[in-house]
């Protein structure tokens, strides 16, 4: 598929050099552009319990997805992997496809003192994608790119349910949400080579032109939940070794 073809790009030109990444030019999404501001959930479990809680969503590449998330404060580690789909299936090659009911995920290991599913959500629906897009996200195509966010727990089931039925109902995107709600089957990892893909080329085409400003809206319209050092999966190898 295009999308694939466009990711696959990418990753080999970088074996190239900057020169070589000369040519590749892609479209920033909606989610890339302006600060979009959107009102919090009514519906919220801030500090309602306390240990480390997960949360896994999808909004497209999930290079751009990990990248916001790394840079939020209370979050303790996003990774970029795979959901929807069987273990026997999750693997770069093959999720891109389309074909195997995975999507480019990222799960969020976050403090619950610190930060809430809610406002995870709130970010998630205004800087990190565009939830009116169906099956697909700014240049990239295919159900591995659709909006989903899996749910493990009955609260939070419901405080996604209810955030997407106030969105809205408010009107605040000019087109309805197409974000779908899924049961967490099961979670699998990315490759190594696409974890921390943002903190690691932030100078090729297709992250600079639709991921880096995700960031920036980021510190924008969340500064209270922007931290400028990211928490990067090899650091957290690096500690457990």
């Amino acid at each position: 598929m295009l999308a694939t073809s466009i990711k696959r790009a990418t990753l080999a030109a970088a074996t190239l050099g900057a020169a070589a990444l000369a040519w590749f030019t892609v479209a920033p999404s909606l989610a890339s552009g302006e600060p979009f501001i959107i009102p919090a959930p009514q519906t919220d479990n801030a500090a309602a319990s306390t240990g480390l809680k997960t949360a896994v969503i999808a909004g497209g590449c999930f290079w751009g997805v990990q990248g916001v998330y790394q840079h939020t404060r209370g979050v303790v580690q996003a990774v970029s992997g795979y959901a929807g789909g069987s273990s026997s299936t999750a693997k770069y090659e093959l999720v891109g496809s389309g074909t195997t009911g995975h999507a480019e995920a990222v799960k969020i290991t976050y403090d619950p003192q610190k930060i809430s599913y809610g406002k995870i959500l709130q970010i998630y629906f205004s800087v990190v994608h565009d939830p009116t897009q169906l099956n697909r996200q700014g240049p990239d195509t295919g159900t591995q790119y659709r909006s989903a966010i899996f749910t493990s727990s009955p609260e939070d089931k419901k405080i996604a349910e209810d955030y997407i039925a106030q969105l809205n109902a408010a009107k605040v995107y000019k087109k309805p949400i197409v974000t779908t709600i899924e049961p967490m089957k099961g979670f699998y990892p990315a490759e190594d080579y696409h974890q921390d893909y943002l903190t690691l080329h932030p100078n090729q085409p297709y992250i600079a032109f639709n991921d880096i400003p995700k960031v920036e809206n980021l510190k924008k319209v969340f500064a209270e939940s922007y931290r400028d050092k990211p928490v990067l999966v090899r650091d957290a190898k690096t500690t457990t070794n």
